[in-house]
């Protein structure tokens, strides 16, 4: 009966830091208009993590669903969510992204770091009808807001794309530049 108690304790000693969530907070001091923080909240139990950027009218948060394999973003100042499949060779890993996070926190990476991974992608004009299939994190986010689908861009070169794009920098880890028609309103 001892080696149950004592296994069982163990078990949750080691196993606590594996399921649960985790918070970074970081000050950006290089977002469009000036200045702004981003947390990030991290659910290992349930495959997601939430980056939240504070910059005012220019505010936006992202969920990336690893378990169903999409993202969203939602801009406040588009008043409108966009979802795209999650490029899993750039995008990190949920295990990663503590890391990365971290490192580049604790490293004040900013400008003369070297430069973050980049995707663009593709707005479609349609909007979304069925958000069931984005899976539940992204359902219980983009409800009730105009939704769009995004697909990546391969090979694009933002200063050569002729569209309007919005931009999101996450943490010094990734720019994603979402192009389109939806963009200009």
């Amino acid at each position: 009966m001892k080696f149950t108690i004592v296994f069982a304790g163990l078990l949750g000693i080691f196993l606590t830091p594996t399921l649960a969530g985790y918070d970074i907070n970081v000050n950006d001091n290089n977002n469009s208009g000036g200045s702004g923080q981003q947390s990030v909240s991290v659910n290992n139990e349930h495959g997601v993590a939430n980056i939240d950027n504070n910059n005012g009218w220019g505010s936006w948060n992202s969920l990336w669903d690893y378990e169903s394999g999409f993202a969203v973003i939602r801009s406040f100042k588009k008043k409108s969510c966009i979802v795209h499949k999650m490029n899993k060779e750039v995008m990190p890993s949920i295990q990663a992204l503590d890391m990365l996070a971290k490192k580049n926190k604790l490293q004040g990476r900013g400008p003369e770091a070297p430069p973050p991974k980049s995707l663009i992608y593709s707005v479609k004009h349609d909007k979304v009808n069925n958000l069931d299939q984005f899976g539940k994190s992204i359902v219980t986010m983009c409800k009730g807001i105009p939704t769009y689908m995004a697909e990546e861009i391969q090979g694009a070169n933002l200063i050569l794309y002729p569209e309007k794009c919005i931009k999101v920098d996450i943490l010094w880890i990734l720019n994603i530049s979402l192009c389109g028609e939806a963009m200009e309103n």
